[in-house]
């Protein structure tokens, strides 16, 4: 029986629903309102003397797995839609679909609406509490089960990565960041950032940009990079999920190579993936999220869109992929019936490929990849839509594989590693992943190649991003908003 199986036995609603995109990546700036009563400042209120106990209840349940539980999405950024009060009245009720952002209309009164949208604006008035410090953990020290850990602050420099969502590592120790801005960045052993020049032009919107980077795994004798990223239609407003491979010499991107491009191009801007993981065969393994068309892509071999790839090294695909020469089908598909993917390993021991993967309002998974197998989203879930209605009563299937573990709620699951080293006795061979939603880090206890358990470390660490272990044996957590990157040095308890 599963991990998941028993660890619950119902289905329960989570309380993780995203709220994407009222907003945009960028520096602050606020819009006055204009026919709203109480003005403060620049924000203005229905009425900023009522009892916010039920918005703040809406909130916790609906918004915060995006926004964080203390809005620290909110801060710094420019309002992409207005923050005037007709405008975030309107994004709540009626979304914006092309963002990922669902409708509440059918979830909440106009009035209810109106309460949350005030909500969120006096809590905004009080953001200094949710400044830069919001990024950084409470203490550098955490006590886990068998280990204790004193984090190491490599990186903490807001105006220049914010989200430093792939990270690699030069045969040298130093580190190859990139911010989903658009740039890449190489972080040296003595905590300074030097820009790489050369990267793709990406369209940094919404969960698009500069996503993934991995080496070559005979970088030391070919130089080779490869970095995903979200792709700008040319001569168009539509945008894919693409890989380049290109040679990395002194501070520079040469010689770039385009060897996937996802295919059809959306006018969507959320879940592209996009993870890269090489196996001990020298195969490149990479997901694509569904795009936020659950009911085309996923369960439809004729696109990328949901789907785990594997392919050579130069773009080619392998003669013994699952589906080549099946009519109609994407040869480099390796896997199908994801929503979308943030997180890729290798098991250091048998080899096989582990995915995590964002579910809807509950039901983030962690899988075990196999050949030509159907994990069946949007079939079979433990999630429920965000506004709270179900598109599934289904979560088993003939033919369609269970998690090997599934939260619910949901943790915004994103990041993940394998401990490869001997620095941190009790966890060998266990998985971290990083979640976004609850700001820590959640160690999958392995035995073997199955689940045996889970265990919550490294609380308010920050919203994690990236989860990777460096050539010295030692993990490494890169956290969002303001972008930081700590080492995990473990101690004796």
């Amino acid at each position: 029986m599963k991990l998941s199986k028993l660890l619950t036995v119902r289905r329960i609603a989570a309380i993780s629903a995203l709220v994407f995109l009222l907003i945009a990546f960028g520096c602050n700036t606020a819009k006055k309102g204009s026919r709203w009563q109480n003005q403060k400042g620049n924000i203005t209120y229905y009425d900023e003397s009522r009892d916010f106990a039920q918005a703040e209840k809406n909130y916790q349940n609906y918004c915060s797995g995006c926004h964080g539980s203390k809005m620290q999405a909110f801060v710094d950024r420019v309002w992409q839609h207005g923050m005037d009060r007709e405008s975030l009245f309107s994004g709540i009720k009626n979304g914006y679909p092309a963002d990922g952002m669902p409708a509440f209309d059918t979830t909440f009164t106009d009035d209810e609406v109106k309460e949350l949208v005030d909500f969120v604006l006096k809590a905004l008035d009080y953001q200094k509490q949710f400044s830069p410090e919001l990024g950084t953990p409470g203490s550098d020290t955490f006590t886990t089960e068998v280990l204790g850990i004193q984090l190491d602050t490599l990186l903490f420099d807001k105006s220049e990565v914010e989200i430093p969502w792939g990270m690699e590592f030069l045969p040298n120790g130093d580190m190859l960041v990139t911010d989903r801005g658009g740039l890449v960045y190489r972080l040296s052993k003595d905590g300074k950032l030097h820009l790489i020049s050369g990267s793709p032009k990406v369209r940094s919107r919404g969960q698009g940009g500069m996503l993934d980077i991995e080496l070559h795994p005979n970088f030391k004798e070919n130089s080779l990079v490869y970095m995903s990223y979200s792709k700008p239609q040319e001569g168009g407003t539509k945008v894919t999920t693409a890989i380049v491979r290109a040679k990395y010499e002194a501070d520079a991107f040469t010689e770039l190579k385009e060897i996937f491009e996802g295919s059809p191009y959306w006018g969507t801007h959320h879940h592209f993936g996009s993870r890269l993981e090489f196996d001990k065969e020298g195969y490149l393994y990479f997901s694509m999220g569904d795009r936020g068309k659950r009911d085309i892509n996923p369960q439809n071999l004729d696109n990328h869109g949901g789907k785990i790839h594997r392919i050579n090294d130069d773009g080619s695909i392998p003669k013994d992929n699952p589906f080549v020469g099946r009519e109609g089908a994407m040869p480099s598909i390796y896997s199908y019936g994801h929503r979308n993917p943030q997180g890729l390993a290798m098991h250091p021991k048998t080899g096989k490929i582990w995915e995590h993967e964002h579910g809807p309002r509950g039901g983030d998974e962690l899988n075990k990849i196999m050949p030509g197998e159907n994990y069946g989203w949007p079939v079979i879930s433990y999630g429920i839509n965000y506004n709270g209605t179900t598109f599934t009563e289904k979560t088993e299937m003939e033919g369609m594989l269970q998690p090997e573990l599934y939260w619910i709620p949901s943790i915004a699951a994103c990041g993940m590693t394998f401990i490869k080293s001997d620095k941190y006795p009790g966890w060998e061979d266990d998985i971290i992943v990083g979640s976004l939603r609850f700001n820590y880090l959640v160690r999958v206890i392995m035995e073997g190649d199955s689940v045996k358990g889970e265990e919550i470390i490294m609380r308010n660490i920050g919203r994690v991003r990236n989860v990777e272990m460096g050539p010295d044996g030692y993990l490494y957590v890169g956290t969002e908003n303001p972008g930081a990157i700590f080492r995990m040095m473990p101690f004796e308890l």
